[in-house]
């Protein structure tokens, strides 16, 4: 493969410092660092994450904390990631011919991350790793816990995982690559490996998860409804429904994207400028829908609501009465990150920026941004649970309103 004339000119700058698998990398590891952060801050908060998704904790009083564990997790898994990076940056020195050669460093290194997730290990945060694990197991089929059993958790893990559904996508195209005889893991992404429809059928696993997940939740909530006689006072379940309707919108999104990529007038009967219009309705249906729902629902933010709601003079403008974070320009500028980073597509519409998402750096650019903004919507996401715990669910929510934490039934092991 090191002298084959096709392959090695489609190498970029980019891709010749940081090939697919070592950015696929990168934002896994990104994102233990990023929760360690998260379990940081809200702990200064006083705000309890492990009673939230009802996690046992340590094995004494003067035990690590959760973040900390989290930090020396992510540390630990750094240091291997720096060194292989080094040593393939030694031996390739930016040519084409050696970065298609060694894709058994990137490789090798994938390998080793899953192993200390999986592995017993017991200085790295076993219990931790555990518990993700079978949360990551339940929810890989859209099943989600019950209130007392966790189930903020799963609903936290699912969501996370819709914003890494474009890197488990860049995953499956790096293995793909890898056991294919015609490429190289390390040269130009292919991303109609395996077919033209199955990656964007796996970056449509997560959304395909969380609807599963509001489906059941509505089905529950009509249960819990026959249960009492049709009366209830949380509502009947019609949020999960809108909510299911969210994360149904991805999917012509996904679509049309897939079809953009491959285009063929003669296969879609369509022209490229009217399915790119048709892509342009979706995600922007999409990204608002999300964004109106990440502000109004997630959050409990008033700014969507009533103007009397929104005006009520017992918390400051568009936010809500109880918060735990220190000033209101924090909810502020969540909110207007929020909406730009959903909207990150519309450099698309940029004359001088539309080619930006079609470029390797520019890719890995859209996926680190997207797990920012989630690394971001997570801190206010467990605030707001911990507000509807302490002070009482909205209505319409039966499965939070049937919660509470109670810390003597923790068990710290």
């Amino acid at each position: 493969m090191d002298g084959d004339p096709v392959v090695e000119p489609e190498l970029d700058t980019f891709s010749l410092i940081l090939p697919l698998p070592y950015r696929v990398a990168v934002i896994l590891v990104l994102g233990v660092w990023a929760w360690a952060v998260n379990l940081h801050y809200l702990a200064i908060l006083r705000i309890d994450v492990a009673g939230l998704i009802r996690y046992s904790s340590r094995t004494t009083v003067a035990g690590p904390s959760h973040h900390y564990r989290t930090y020396r997790l992510a540390a630990l898994i750094s240091i291997p990631l720096a060194i292989s990076l080094l040593l393939f940056w030694s031996v390739t020195h930016g040519q084409t011919s050696l970065v298609l050669a060694w894709e058994i460093l990137p490789q090798s290194y994938l390998v080793l991350l899953a192993l200390l997730f999986i592995l017993p290990l017991q200085r790295l945060s076993k219990a931790g790793r555990y518990r993700f694990l079978t949360i990551l197991k339940r929810v890989s089929i859209g099943g989600i816990a019950e209130p007392q059993d966790g189930k903020f958790g799963d609903i936290l893990l699912a969501d996370v995982l819709t914003s890494y559904a474009k890197v488990l996508g860049d995953l499956f195209v790096a293995e793909c690559m890898l056991l294919s005889r015609k490429y190289s893991s390390t040269a130009k992404p292919d991303r109609s490996c395996g077919g033209a429809y199955l990656v964007p059928i796996i970056i449509s696993i997560p959304s395909l998860i969380r609807l599963r997940q509001c489906l059941i939740e509505f089905l529950r909530v009509r249960k819990s409804m026959k249960q009492s006689g049709g009366s209830i006072s949380t509502g009947w379940g019609g949020q999960h429904l809108a909510n299911a309707l969210k994360y149904s919108s991805a999917f012509p999104v996904i679509v049309l994207s897939a079809l953009q990529r491959g285009y063929d007038p003669n296969k879609i009967g369509m022209s490229e400028a009217g399915l790119f219009r048709l892509w342009l309705f979706f995600v922007f249906l999409n990204s608002f829908y999300s964004f109106y729902w990440d502000v109004a629902k997630d959050w409990d933010l008033t700014i969507f609501s009533s103007t009397r709601e929104r005006n009520n003079p017992e918390h400051p403008w568009g936010l809500r009465r109880h918060t735990h974070f220190h000033t209101k320009e924090m909810y502020y500028g969540a909110i207007v990150v929020d909406l730009m980073l959903r909207c990150t597509w519309s450099l698309k519409l940029s004359p001088h920026l539309d080619h930006f998402n079609d470029l390797e750096g520019g890719i890995f650019v859209m996926e680190f941004l997207e797990v920012l903004r989630r690394w971001m919507w997570i801190f206010f996401r467990v605030e707001t649970e911990w507000v509807r715990v302490n002070r009482g669910p909205l209505s319409d929510d039966i499965l939070l309103a049937d919660y509470a934490i109670d810390n003597n039934k923790l068990d710290f092991d």
